[in-house]
Parts: structure tokens; C-alpha cells; sequence
């Protein structure tokens, strides 16, 4: 609850931090963020969001009235959030074209994923952007350990972690001149962690084996499946459980006879509003799991150890600590806590 009151209060500026000795910005401010330095003058007047996992971060700093757009939404806002977000135009469910960004006039395009805006973003390239005046910002954990230059979703080289969530929202508030919104946000959420991780303590999953599915293009086709480095590859280390995969990719295309050879204890399964591929539907899924031959006969699927989370859960963003809390919870349900 005191979570939620925080939140609200930020997002309609009813906590006022002045004269708490929190530094204020100086500009101009320069960051380094994924590769490019990004100047910055005074704090950006208007904004369009590119990532829902973006856009969540903005609404916890209480920057919804800065927001002039928003795009690439998986599921429901943050149920805080939802007045906030009923007021603000969304471009597109997905990929927002180039033109309805810039048609926005913003001085700040901010993306969840480098695939959206970066040297091959399919939204536009940070260049065509700052040849317009408009800056650009994406999210450190798209790009800190990240490859992104062959399609896909990527190739991770190392674990992420929060502290990739927590140096963004430290960027944004900096950027945006709340400092305090942000140091707050960081150490909220870092305590939320820190009690997911203690109400497991003596319930770890040790070695217990774990697939994330998101989704497939085809039903019964290669299903897209956490790496071994991704945010849900975080939970399951935090929990002591094993990720059946083990490429650096972030979500690769595995087949269901290769996943079965690992039989999985446990599958985890997206949940989303959003229908753009065949198994977006988590109840797809399901009977998919249940009627083809192959997965029929995993041991998550004859014990129906189904886990439905939160497809944002999944994405590196302030829900992976969501994630903690789900999958332990479900795993306790389950009896294989050891």
C-alpha cells in the first residue's frame, strides 16, 4: 500500500521535495547512453514514450504530463497508472511509424528497445531524429551487454540485473531534474527486491528446471524462449532454479523436442492483451501444451505446473521483481521448494 500511495502521489505531484537537499540538475547535461553522448539543455518539455516498460518508468517519476505519445504496449498499465494513460495518446499498439513521432513535436524520444530506435531502428534511427533537434534515450538494459545488429531481440552477454533498471531511472531523473522522485523510486523498488528475495529464503528451487515462453508465430512452431542471460534468466538465479536454455540470445527460437529433452519441471507462461503472433493467448498455450504429443508427456504439463505472468514480468523493466514474486509463489503452490 505504501507503494501504491508513493506512486499516485508522484504521478499528480502531490510530494514536493524542495528544500530537501537533494542537488538539482546543471545544464547543459551530458550522458553517455549506449554508445552516443546526449546533451541536454534544460529538461525536456515533451516526450513520447516508445516501450511500455518506458512509459511505466515515467509515470513512477510522475512525468505523465510531459509524455505526448506512447507505443508498443504488451499488455495493461500499471492499474496506478491508468488514469494517467487514458489521457495520453497512443500511436500504435506496436511500431508507431516515424512520422507520428516526430508529428508529436517532442525534444525527447525515449525507447524501451534499441530495435526501435537505434542504427537499424525500425521506428527511426537516433541520427534521423537528432537531425531534427530531437533527442533520444534508450533504455540501458537494451544495450549494456547487448548486441542488437542482427535482428531479433538481441544477444545478451551477460546476466542482467536490476541495476540496469536502476541506472535508468537515475538517468531520467537526472535528465528530468527529479532526482528525489527517482532516488525514492530506486530505493522502493530495491527493498521490494530485497523482500522477494528474503520471502524465498528457505524455498529455493535448487536446480529445478524452468522455461519462459513468451510466444510463438506459429502454434505449434519454434516458441520464442528466455536466453540464458535475459531478465527471466535473473529470476530463476535469484530463486536458485536452472533455465533449460542456454544461449546468449535473448529470446531464441527453440523447437518443442529440443525443450523436451530438458523436461521442465515448471513452464512459465506470458500473459498479454497483445495478439500479434498465434500464441499470444496464454490460453492458446495451454492447449497446445496439453494436445501435441510432444509436450504432452513433460512433467510441467502432465502436473499442470503452469505459471501465468505478466508478459512485462519478462522484459527487463520495475515488473522483473513482479516475476520474483510470481514464480515463488507458484513454485511453493506446487510443492517443489526444497
Amino acid at each position: 500500500m505504501r507503494h501504491f500511495l508513493t506512486t499516485i502521489a508522484f504521478a499528480f505531484g502531490l510530494i514536493s521535495f524542495a528544500g530537501s537537499g537533494f542537488a538539482a540538475t546543471q545544464y547543459p547535461l551530458t550522458i553517455d547512453n549506449c554508445g552516443q553522448k546526449v546533451t541536454f539543455e534544460k529538461a525536456p518539455a515533451k516526450i513520447v514514450s516508445i516501450g511500455q516498460g518506458m512509459t511505466e518508468i515515467l509515470f513512477s517519476l510522475g512525468l505523465a504530463d510531459k509524455i505526448a505519445g506512447t507505443a508498443v504496449w504488451v499488455g495493461p498499465v500499471l492499474p496506478q497508472y491508468a488514469e494517467a494513460n487514458s489521457k495520453i495518446p497512443r500511436l500504435a499498439d506496436n511500431d508507431p511509424s516515424f512520422e507520428s513521432v516526430v508529428g508529436k513535436a517532442p525534444d525527447l524520444v525515449a525507447a524501451e528497445f534499441e530495435w526501435h530506435v537505434g542504427a537499424q531502428g525500425s521506428v527511426g534511427k537516433r541520427q534521423q531524429f537528432s537531425e531534427l533537434g530531437i533527442n533520444t534515450y534508450v533504455a540501458p538494459a537494451d544495450c549494456v551487454a547487448k548486441v542488437n545488429t542482427d535482428g531479433g531481440d538481441g544477444v545478451r552477454k551477460e546476466l542482467f540485473t536490476m541495476d540496469l533498471v536502476y541506472q535508468e531511472i537515475a538517468e531520467l531523473s537526472q535528465i528530468f531534474d527529479v532526482r528525489d522522485r527517482g532516488d525514492a523510486l530506486i530505493a522502493d523498488l530495491k527493498k521490494r527486491e530485497a523482500d522477494a528475495v528474503a520471502s524465498i529464503a528457505a524455498a529455493k528451487a535448487k536446480d529445478l528446471p524452468i522455461v519462459f515462453w513468451f510466444s510463438s508465430k506459429e502454434v505449434n512452431g519454434d516458441a520464442y524462449i528466455a536466453g540464458k542471460n535475459s531478465a527471466p534468466a535473473y529470476v530463476l538465479k535469484t530463486l536458485g532454479a536452472r533455465n533449460v536454455v542456454t544461449t546468449e540470445e535473448e529470446w531464441p527460437m527453440v523447437g518443442w523436442e529440443t525443450i523436451s529433452q530438458a523436461n521442465p519441471a515448471v513452464i512459465v507462461i506470458a500473459t498479454m492483451d497483445r495478439r500479434r503472433y498465434a500464441a499470444d493467448d496464454p490460453k492458446v498455450k495451454v492447449d497446445f501444451l496439453e494436445k501435441d504429443p510432444v509436450t504432452s508427456q513433460l512433467d510441467a504439463v502432465k502436473n499442470k505446473h503452469f505459471v501465468m505472468m505478466d508478459a512485462q514480468s519478462m522484459n527487463p523493466t520495475i515488473r522483473t521483481i513482479d516475476g520474483i514474486e510470481v514464480l515463488a509463489k507458484g513454485i511453493k503452490s506446487f510443492g517443489l521448494a526444497q
